[in-house]
């Protein structure tokens, strides 16, 4: 049963709500701070004496006259000007708690005009602006010359902004590649099962994460189980057919011997070996996924050598070319299978075949096997790796088997993570090529 769950989309407008909410919050704190900006003890008494003084004289004059008297009130220090409204604010102007407090301490007079501090332009030019009311209700305004210097707004809030986003934006990271793991293990769960590397029961995802990542992984789950039982009875099945079908053939050939005729006695022998070859060449491709064989530590040298030496035996033109010891880790028994395949291929259609093992580090193991038939053409290089195809027009029709030679070639090559390349040579022939993964132990 899937638990309830709000979701791969809801989880992750979740995190970046969140971290859009902690931004908000960091950057609301930082520009409050501008509010506990201070100043020197001796700074907030010299604005407290001088706002004392321009009350009491712009107090005892008419409003009239009020204009003139603040522009002669006006010092090196402080910018002093009157209005008979308040003043519109600025859009960006944070008040000032802290200095309004030391200016209130050593002139409490000053709390009953409601005294306003604030802090135009926050940025290098920072400058302290702010008002007090009179006792008519019209306002006496002042500005200090000198920018505010205790805090670099410019610099100083922008980094300081700048490391709650960058770790909020390490952490949104994390948390959605913690939501996307379990879409990481699906992936390569399904990739291993593609390549037909997963065992039985090997292939189980755990069910993690969102409802949605959950409901796809136990899909996943089932289905690999399904095709784990089907390869399973499909290897039952055809290990009963191969026998089934061996048996009547291996009676066939007991009474073949006994046939007088030679032609007919030797016409009915090839038919037998040729349905045995493509007996044994189908069983090798269907059973393919079954294979149960283990990658074990294999000298590739003595392998191709062995290759050569068996063919040679048999009166067939077969060289080795290579180190006398190669060991790399591998299924043995599949890529004994392989090289087989494509030697008999190359002496099929040619007279001579060469292996060659050469290996580079950078690049890995490569295995050639090439012949002096008539090749490929061109367009056809790719096509002849699938299953069931065979180039009539470019080779002899006395091809036994299904065409499924070079299939199977390409199954084995692919489960050790390499790669089959068929290419005519320039001389004449097809040069069949693999490249593994570097293997060394």
């Amino acid at each position: 049963m899937i638990r309830p769950s709000v979701g791969l989309l809801g989880r992750i407008v979740a995190i970046l709500l969140l971290a859009v909410t902690i931004e908000f919050a960091v950057s609301t704190y930082l520009y409050e701070r501008a509010s506990h900006v201070s100043v020197r003890d001796d700074e907030a008494r010299r604005l407290a004496e001088h706002l004392i003084v321009a009350r009491r004289v712009l107090s005892e004059r008419p409003p009239s006259e009020r204009v003139e008297v603040a522009e002669e009130l006006t010092t090196d220090r402080y910018i002093v000007s009157w209005s008979a409204e308040t003043p519109p604010l600025p859009p960006i102007a944070p008040s000032m708690a802290g200095m309004r407090r030391q200016i209130i301490d050593w002139e409490p007079t000053l709390a009953r005009n409601d005294i306003h501090l604030r802090l135009t332009s926050p940025g290098r030019t920072s400058v302290v602006t702010g008002d007090l009311r009179l006792e008519d209700g019209s306002i006496l305004i002042f500005r200090m010359r000198e920018g505010v210097r205790t805090l670099d707004l410019a610099l100083g809030r922008v980094l300081l902004a700048l490391i709650p986003a960058i770790a909020l934006m390490l952490l949104s990271g994390a948390l959605i590649g913690r939501i996307l793991h379990p879409l990481r293990m699906l992936a390569r769960a399904a990739d291993k099962l593609g390549r037909g590397q997963g065992g039985q029961g090997a292939l189980i995802v755990p069910e993690r994460g969102p409802g949605e990542v959950r409901h796809v992984t136990r899909a996943f789950n089932r289905m690999q189980a399904r095709i784990g039982r089907l390869i399973d009875e499909q290897t039952r099945a055809l290990a009963a057919v191969g026998h089934d079908l061996r048996t009547p053939l291996a009676r066939l050939r007991l009474r073949a011997d006994a046939i007088a005729q030679e032609d007919v006695r030797e016409a009915i022998g090839n038919d037998i070996e040729e349905m045995e070859a493509m007996v044994a060449s189908l069983l090798a491709f269907l059973g393919g996924e079954g294979d149960v064989e283990q990658p074990e530590l294999t000298d590739l040298a003595i392998l191709c050598a062995n290759l050569a030496d068996d063919a040679t035996d048999h009166g067939r033109d077969v060289r080795y070319v290579g180190p006398d010891h190669f060991d790399c880790r591998l299924r043995r028994f599949g890529m004994k299978r392989a090289l087989t395949n494509l030697v008999e291929n190359a002496l099929h259609y040619g007279e001579r075949a060469v292996i060659t093992l050469a290996a580079d580090g950078a690049d890995g193991v490569h295995i050639r096997v090439e012949d002096d038939g008539p090749g490929i053409p061109e367009d056809s290089l790719e096509l002849v790796l699938e299953p069931f195809v065979r180039l009539d027009a470019a080779r002899s029709r006395d091809t036994v088997g299904f065409g499924l030679g070079l299939s199977i070639v390409s199954r084995v090559v692919a489960a050790e993570g390499g790669q089959l390349k068929l290419s005519n040579r320039p001389e004449g022939g097809l040069c069949a090529e693999i490249t593994l993964p570097n293997c060394r132990t």
